[in-house]
């Protein structure tokens, strides 16, 4: 099976806020930070990025399921409502995510969006990716200091 890659890079600013690039045409780098009192919430945190990859993914799916299906969206909000708790060994984990999606469809079109409430999950490559587990690998190479130049 053939496989997109792509790279998202992250240089550290201060403190615990991080700089993304995600290496997109258009896409401004995004702060990413740790809330007080590790960090300054200068930015979203990992667990909030990873709330709104999977409430993202599962809204434009099934937007693209509404679209295909010819029914017209006039507006869609999404609430995603993330809990974050200790495991077993006390350290802190996402431990549920519910995603709340709301198209708003005229009324005639609310049957019809049946089948598509059916299928959408099924093609949201990033909650099927968390549902299923994903092979993640951590490598750390240290890089010494240059000395600083008199």
């Amino acid at each position: 099976m053939e496989e997109d890659v792509f790279e998202v890079t992250l240089d550290l600013v201060n403190g615990y806020k991080f700089l993304a690039d995600f290496h997109a045409e258009g896409v401004p780098p995004l702060a990413i930070d740790e809330p007080p009192p590790l960090g300054d919430g200068q930015g979203p945190n990992a667990s909030r990025l990873l709330a709104a990859a999977v409430g993202n993914c599962l809204s434009a799916s099934a937007l693209f399921c509404l679209r295909r299906a010819r029914i017209p969206v006039n507006s869609m909000r999404t609430r995603v409502e993330t809990a974050v708790g200790r495991n077993a060994q006390g350290r802190l984990r996402v431990q549920r995510i519910a995603v709340y999606i709301e198209p708003e469809v005229a009324e005639e079109d609310v049957p019809r969006t049946k089948r598509c409430l059916e299928i959408f999950e099924d093609y949201c490559v990033v909650t099927a990716s968390v549902r299923g587990g994903i092979d993640v690998t951590a490598h750390v190479q240290p890089k010494v200091a240059s000395a600083a130049l008199a």
